[in-house]
């Protein structure tokens, strides 16, 4: 059992939270849940021994090991794929490496009797003792093995990583993890970036084969499959449920309603009470009870209501002009680099109105296929956008394409033109800037916050085709659903890219599906998809096929 004790923490005399305190047992699967800037991350950092807390410890068995997952991935560029996963094992080969360094010191050393020589002894007695007492393991075998059953192919083990997309990189994070066999797993929002058939195989994973779990994500369909409690970090304080996301959601809602109503009763008393005292005092009759009254009005402790994140995007696309019947039409599409195809002989026929869902793993061509509708690369065969057809683009990274040297208003300000100009603070304002926020630096700004302004650039034009590519990337919850229902609102054409499972469901109702450099069509909605396909890909990403 770990445990968390009295864990505060201050910035610059100010509380971010104090009193937290929680123990993990093996098989909790935990979802730590608060709005953003409640601490979630600092209290993962202090677990994975990262941070520092003001006050408090955690407590770890001695043996014990914590894995953690953070949310920038770490993987460098400059090793191979194998030589990456292998670092799971850098403190066992720093060991062997030293003993053989020391050991070939001896051989050349003469001074038998020097105090120096008796330390190298000691030291090489040391390391051979916690050496030979680890189990016997083939540790290439091992890595290669657990990269292989992350779904890597013998002549990807030796190449860089640096030619890995953000997806494949977290494979190799999370094959260091398990080649450390883990008591507990830290995972600071791991679903992003990365496609629909990872989250799934990192479900079957943590499900089946992780110990513990303590996990920070938006990613609602994800948290409510892995997880069986729920940690919320709320006003400095914490709550701790024995329930998945979904019914902490209903739980944490009666709780409040549970504040409210005693916060009623209360303030009802403490009305009572200064009544009787302000009618009765000065009555020499009533003075013993004016007194009591006064005592019973100090002893009180206020009851807190805890607080409701009340900021909420308000979201509507303005209308779309009509377009013609067909607004995408592919024939015979192939895009080759160099010798590589990314798919060969693609069609696809998108009827006005529809709304489209890109699936498929990181690298079959998703991003390719929209940059070939857009006419930013070079393709084979025909691709035409219909008659009167206005594309709005949000990009993978649309939001690190902002320019950090200018403000809030001044982005907005920049594109927009003719009577909206007047209404650029009343648009910000939409999107949760107001106030100082429209003068903020984009440099300063959270990723949640770059994602709402790049989105608000996108709403200064009315179109009639919109292509999202990942457009719920660091925004929480909220503002997901938010998008979600504007987009099924919205009266154009939709083709949506998203590894954000409870994001399509109800909102995609046909997919084309990227794999093996082709391009399928199922005339189905996400929900049928992903059904049909959960167990299959589950069973072909599985760690011990």
């Amino acid at each position: 059992m770990i445990t968390v004790d009295s864990l505060a923490v201050e910035y610059s005399g100010k509380t971010l939270f104090s009193g937290i305190s929680f123990a993990i047992n093996p098989t909790d699967k935990i979802a730590l849940m608060g709005k953003n800037g409640a601490g979630k991350s600092t209290i993962m950092k202090i677990i994975a021994g990262e941070q520092k807390a003001t006050r408090g410890a955690v407590r770890a068995p001695k043996e014990a090991v914590i894995a953690y997952l953070p949310q920038h991935l770490l993987t460098e560029d400059n090793a191979t794929v194998f030589d990456e996963a292998a670092k799971a094992f850098k403190l066992v080969f720093e060991m062997r490496d030293e003993m053989e360094k020391l050991n070939k010191e001896l051989e050349t050393r003469t001074d038998y009797e020097s105090k120096e020589y008796m330390n190298i002894i000691e030291r090489v007695s040391d390391l051979s003792e916690k050496y030979y007492a680890l189990e016997d393991v083939n540790y290439d075998a091992e890595v290669e093995k657990a990269l292989k059953g992350l779904g890597f192919k013998q002549e990807d083990l030796y190449r860089p990583t640096s030619e890995f997309s953000g997806g494949w990189r977290m494979r190799i994070e999370l094959a260091k993890i398990l080649l450390q066999k883990p008591d507990l797993i830290l995972l600071d929002e791991p679903t992003n970036h990365i496609d629909i058939e990872s989250v799934m195989w990192l479900e079957d994973f943590l499900v089946n084969k992780a110990n513990a779990v303590l996990v920070i994500s938006h990613d609602k369909a994800f948290i409510d499959n892995i997880t069986n409690r729920t940690i919320e970090i709320t006003m400095g304080r914490m709550y701790d449920y024995k329930a998945n996301y979904s019914h902490y959601i209903q739980l944490r809602e009666e709780r409040r309603a549970h504040q409210v109503k005693a916060w009623q009763e209360q303030q009802r008393e403490i009305a009572d009470h200064m009544s009787f005292i302000e009618r009765f005092r000065g009555t020499y009759s009533k003075t013993n009870q004016v007194n009591s009254r006064e005592r019973m009005l100090e002893k009180i402790v206020p009851i807190e209501i805890d607080e409701i994140d009340s900021s909420a995007l308000r979201l509507r696309f303005p209308p779309a002009p009509r377009s013609g019947e067909h607004p995408v039409t592919v024939r015979d599409l192939t895009k080759k680099y160099g010798e590589h195809a990314v798919f060969q002989k693609a069609s696809m026929s998108i009827i006005r109105g529809e709304k489209i869902a890109f699936v498929g793993r990181n690298g079959e061509g998703k991003s390719t296929m929209i940059k070939a509708l857009l006419g930013e690369i070079e393709v084979e065969g025909e691709v035409q956008l219909g008659h009167n057809v206005k594309v709005g683009y949000f990009a993978q990274n649309q939001a690190s394409l902002l320019d950090s040297t200018l403000t809030v208003f001044e982005t907005v300000d920049q594109v927009a033109e003719g009577d909206i100009r007047t209404q650029v603070k009343n648009i910000l304002g939409r999107f949760m800037f107001s106030g100082d926020d429209i003068n903020k630096k984009v440099s300063v700004l959270s990723g949640g916050e770059k994602t709402r302004l790049a989105m608000v650039k996108l709403l200064l034009e009315p179109v009639n085709l919109l292509i999202l590519d990942e457009p719920t990337n660091h925004l929480d919850l909220k503002s997901k659903d938010v998008l979600k229902e504007a987009l099924m609102d919205f009266e154009g054409t939709l083709i949506l890219v998203s590894h954000d499972r409870a994001f399509l469901m109800g909102l995609a109702e046909k997919v084309f599906e990227f794999k093996d450099k082709r391009v399928i069509e199922h005339l189905e909605t996400i929900d049928e998809f992903l059904e049909k396909n959960r167990i299959k890909n589950i069973a072909e990403l599985n760690l011990n096929k």
